[in-house]
């Protein structure tokens, strides 16, 4: 337990040192606000203005977790790129020569990445959801209301595995392009045009961030199955990078 401690005190020093990771994080946390904001007085105006181009499906809690749909994006740059860092700048030997155990080494990467999203995500969800209610003022709701806390808790959870998902499938791919190639058309079209599709719409719902953004969606009924698909294919992520680290890094 100290060594792994230790090799977790040296991921975070990595973290701090490495800018590309921190403007990750800093992309996360101003995507999120600012889509949470220009939601909320889009809506408002909209709302005010009888437009019929507002969403016949709008509601103000779910509106306030919009932003973090977004803001996930960085959150997958993260964590491709805590993954992939070392083996693209060619500084993994030197992270094997301290941490000599690869399976520790892995082990640290995966703690330090999930603790540090689900620390930054606690904060930007809750302010999401204010900054978005604040902005559609008397039409904004509470956030106590029936089914936010839950959905609030949901998108922590969510922000963290696809984080995570992220770091494992970069470790498995040892680099940031391919990862990345996949993950953000992925998030950004892809499920939604499969989902739009008669014949690979039941296949959608069982992607990572389909079925995971049930974790974030207020009154949803599928959001245990959503929380179980997602963790699955974290894991499934996770344990690919973890074969490769140990069976095929010099």
């Amino acid at each position: 337990m100290p060594e792994t401690l230790a090799a977790a005190r040296a991921e975070l020093t990595k973290l701090r040192a490495v800018r590309s990771l921190g403007a990750a994080l800093l992309l996360f946390v101003v995507i999120s606000f600012l889509v949470a904001a220009l939601d909320g007085w889009s809506a408002k105006g909209a709302i005010e203005s009888n437009n019929p181009g507002l969403r016949p499906d709008f509601t103000a809690t779910q509106a306030g977790l919009d932003g973090v749909l977004y803001g996930q994006l960085a959150v997958i740059v993260f964590g491709v790129l805590v993954g992939s860092c070392e083996y693209t700048s060619g500084l993994m030997p030197s992270s094997l020569l301290a941490v000599p155990r690869r399976g520790r080494l892995f082990l640290a990467k995966t703690l330090v990445a999930g603790a540090v999203t689900a620390a930054l995500a606690v904060p930007v969800c809750v302010g999401c959801y204010l900054v978005t209610q604040t902005a559609l003022g008397s039409h904004g709701a509470s956030i106590t209301a029936p089914g936010v806390p839950r959905a609030l808790t949901g998108a922590v959870a969510y922000l963290t595995l696809m984080c995570l998902f992220a770091l494992g499938s970069a470790m498995a791919a040892r680099q940031a392009v391919g990862p990345l190639a996949v993950l953000l058309p992925m998030v950004l079209v892809g499920s939604h045009l499969l989902s739009l599709v008669r014949a690979t719409r039941d296949l959608a719902e069982y992607l990572p961030d389909r079925a995971g953004t049930e974790l974030l969606t207020i009154g949803s009924d599928q959001a245990a199955r959503g929380m179980w698909v997602l963790v699955c294919w974290a894991l499934v992520a996770l344990a690919a990078g973890l074969v490769r680290c140990r069976r095929w890094d010099g």
